[in-house]
């Protein structure tokens, strides 16, 4: 995992994390990271804050599997079942309009109710 910022109060790593592979692959691990342990998506914090309920909670979650299913087959088969390193690499190529028309409407969902302002950003291998 590659942990970005140089600021110890403000390191992170891009969600969704590379090393989720359908569950958290290290979340037994005594090298579970805090900030793993600490992270809430504005999604979350709503949720927490009553400012939403969980049925309208979980139909945002479907939404976004369903923005996610719909944009799957546009993207390369690679080895890597990391859907967002396939997704950034497909996003900055692709010329397809259908599929940037997408994509653009998942990264504003994502930003807009997850508060995920950096799912494009790349993070150095």
């Amino acid at each position: 995992m590659t942990v970005f910022r140089d600021d110890p109060t403000q390191r992170g790593f891009s969600q969704p994390c590379p090393l989720w592979r359908g569950q958290c692959a290290i979340y037994a691990s005594r090298h579970y990271p805090r900030a793993c342990r600490a992270y809430n998506c504005k999604l979350l914090k709503d949720l927490l804050a009553d400012a939403c309920d969980l049925t309208d909670a979980l139909a945002k979650v479907r939404q976004a599997k369903e923005m996610i299913r719909e944009l799957e087959p546009f993207l390369p088969a690679l080895s890597n079942p990391n859907f967002r390193e396939r997704f950034v690499a497909h996003f900055e190529k692709s010329a397809d309009a259908e599929f940037q028309r997408k994509a653009g409407a998942l990264l504003v969902f994502y930003e807009n109710v997850f508060g995920a302002k950096d799912l494009m950003d790349k993070t150095e291998e």
